[in-house]
């Protein structure tokens, strides 16, 4: 695995890299992604036009190579669930970053309601990477006894996962998902989703693995890995 790249010197009074988010690369589109899946940014009641940058996953591995790449201080928080299973946390209290961020379309309660990012194709591919490690899902099954790939992504907005299957469909030069709704039994709020099956998702890896990335979470990528060790069978399931 390659070294994470940095930019620039860290002002000792941010604690972070304030110009990460200013500059198109490799690391700040695979950043951008997650963060559009695993994060958020909160506007501080207290403090006027003041906000904090939100980023959480189960792993820890993920959020420490985010905090290298951004050259970051601040602490990696250990929280819990409602379900009470672990969960790592970094909050980011800078304002320079928060509005970088917001001037590319990450605005306060996105979640539900994020729309269509500009990300230029040169850094897609891990855009595309940073999105999938926080909201992906890669596993293998069988089918008849044959072992199966399928890769897929889920996103509460519509307006922003439709756009984005359009975009990465025609970057693998195969044709856009129907995206599927969902709603889970404890929350009425939908869900959608796009799912990949076996040579999509030869496609897809291929494409956000270009170029021997150093910013990627290894449980998945480790899926891909040993699903090229597999032999099969002729028989192909039908997307």
């Amino acid at each position: 695995m390659g070294s994470i790249p940095t930019r620039g010197t860290m002002d000792k009074q941010s604690k972070i890299n304030q110009n990460f988010f200013k500059i198109w690369l490799p690391e700040m589109a695979y950043i951008l992604g997650f963060i559009v899946a695993d994060g958020c940014i909160i506007k501080r009641k207290d403090r006027k036009d003041s906000y904090i940058l939100n980023i959480t996953s189960k792993d820890i591995e993920i959020l420490e190579k985010i905090k290298t790449a951004i050259q970051s201080e601040y602490q990696i928080g250990k929280k819990y669930n409602s379900l009470g299973l672990p969960y790592g946390q970094i909050q980011i209290c800078n304002n320079t970053i928060c509005k970088d961020l917001i001037r590319l379309g990450i605005n306060p309660q996105k979640t539900y309601n994020i729309k269509p990012l500009n990300i230029p194709q040169k850094h897609f591919p891990d855009f595309v990477r940073g999105f999938f490690d926080g909201d992906g899902t890669v596993y293998i099954y069988n089918v008849n006894k044959t072992p199966q790939i399928k890769s897929g992504f889920v996103c509460a907005s519509l307006d922003f996962l439709d756009d984005f299957n359009k975009k990465l469909c025609k970057s693998l030069s195969i044709k856009s998902k129907n995206i599927y709704k969902t709603v889970a039994l404890n929350n009425r709020v939908p869900q959608y989703s796009i799912r990949f099956c076996v040579n999509d998702s030869k496609k897809l890896e291929e494409f956000m693995y270009q170029n021997n990335p150093p910013l990627y979470l290894n449980r998945k990528k480790q899926i891909f890995n040993k699903w090229k060790t597999i032999s099969r069978r002729h028989y192909i399931k039908k997307q």
